[in-house]
Parts: structure tokens; C-alpha cells; sequence
């Protein structure tokens, strides 16, 4: 699996800032779930997206 730069993660971590003050109000969770989704599709590797989401939860 190739990883991304430090710059793609950047302008990446910009570009969903933004998506994210672009949905409508009260949208936002649901916007991120769809693409947590389409992502999870176009990985293609279920216990990887597991993985991923429990990296996610820790340390909130």
C-alpha cells in the first residue's frame, strides 16, 4: 500500500476543512459519513477501514 506526503495529507486535511464549511448546517456529520464510506469502497478492504476507524476513535 503507497502512503501519502506530509503535503498531500495537508492539502487534503484543507480540502475536507472546507467541504465541511461548505455543508449545510446540521450536515456536516452525514457529509463525513458518506465519505467515510465512499472511501471505504474505494479501498476496498473491509478490516482495513476497521482498523482505521479505531484508529480514529482513540484519543478523542
Amino acid at each position: 500500500m503507497s502512503t501519502l506526503k506530509l503535503a498531500e495529507l495537508e492539502q487534503l486535511y484543507d480540502d475536507l476543512a472546507a467541504a465541511i464549511d461548505r455543508a449545510p448546517e446540521g450536515r456536516s456529520e452525514l457529509m463525513l459519513v458518506k465519505l467515510a464510506l465512499l472511501l471505504a469502497q474505494a479501498l476496498g478492504d473491509a478490516a482495513q477501514v476497521q482498523r482505521c476507524l479505531a484508529d480514529a476513535e482513540r484519543d478523542l
